[in-house]
């Protein structure tokens, strides 16, 4: 995707804590244009390797230099949420890292043609992988009110997501929504309170994409899989940039942390308590000099697992 620049959010910082073990196999469940991936390649040795993973056959033609020019590397195209059969048949049980950046790249973003934006107008596709799939426009022409008022809600947070749905269901009954400009236009004219700073489809539009490519439900499988696969020692960085993501990684981890307690008001001694893994620090969020530099930084939040021991 030539023409699209992407600035890989909390670079320095993830890898630091992703590679601890610079012999060690890691994974890049999200490559996206890949500049964890060459971080982590900088930090591994001679023995070590990683194995990427991405939905999106434009990240994985564009890891084809990197694939031709190190052999510790290596990229396969697919769900971060099936990471368990695509490192087996890799030949891979056990890594000692795991990373994941989720959400949607710059050059995505960037790209009109792959309807992720409401600032360009392009086709209404916003899928991550546009050869399997309905796209936006074809769930939008066939969802019905209340589930289109129901992912706007949970998905986006919306708050005037029946309102919203409404008339995406008048409007399409004039004619089909297929443009990113038609659907931003028409959540723009229903919604009757625009947040300060934000274009007022800002959240119908994070509602659908996550919709269309099964985000948070990817992101559950992904994360028990992922876990399950460390060594010891091993660890679990995950980049999020969304209430909704942030949240199921934060419990996710804080529930493997707590390990295997019992009921509340049990005697159990706090060394009795069998815990396989561990927080590592707090979340980290990018600097004030990153952001200056990168806007779209300003959400990110990262969280790190570690496993401290076998089950």
């Amino acid at each position: 995707m030539q023409g699209f620049s992407h600035e890989t959010v909390l670079l320095a910082e993830a890898v630091a804590q992703l590679v601890q073990d610079p012999d060690g196999v890691y994974v890049d469940a999200t490559f996206g244009r890949g500049g964890h991936s060459r971080r982590i390649l900088q930090q591994l040795s001679q023995a070590g390797s990683l194995i990427a993973i991405d939905k999106d056959w434009e990240a994985v033609t564009n890891a084809a230099a990197l694939t031709s020019t190190d052999a510790r590397f290596a990229i396969k195209q697919g769900s971060f949420a099936d990471i368990n059969n695509i490192l087996q048949q890799a030949g891979v049980k056990k890594v000692q890292g795991v990373l994941a950046d989720l959400g949607v790249s710059s050059p995505q973003l960037d790209d009109a043609g792959r309807g992720f934006s409401f600032i360009k107008d392009g086709p209404l596709d916003m899928r991550m992988d546009t050869q399997s799939g309905l796209s936006a426009a074809q769930w939008l022409a066939r969802a019905e009110e209340r589930e289109i008022a129901e992912v706007l809600k949970l998905y986006g947070e919306e708050r005037h997501a029946k309102r919203i749905a409404r008339a995406i269901v008048v409007a399409r009954q004039e004619g089909v929504i297929d443009t990113t400009a038609k659907l931003a236009r028409i959540v723009a004219d229903a919604n009757p309170s625009w947040e300060k700073h934000k274009h007022p489809a800002t959240r119908a539009f994070q509602a659908i994409r996550i919709k269309v490519n099964n985000e948070l439900a990817d992101l559950e499988r992904f994360l028990s899989q992922a876990a399950a696969m460390l060594v010891p020692g091993g660890r679990l960085v995950v980049i999020s940039f969304h209430s909704l993501e942030d949240r199921m990684v934060k419990q996710f981890m804080r529930n493997l942390a707590r390990g295997d307690a019992p009921p509340k008001g049990v005697p159990v001694r706090e060394q009795d308590i069998v815990r396989s893994f561990r927080l590592v620090g707090k979340a980290i969020q990018p600097s004030d000099q990153e952001v200056a530099v990168n806007p779209r930084a300003r959400s990110a939040v990262m969280r790190i697992l570690e496993r401290v021991s076998n089950d």
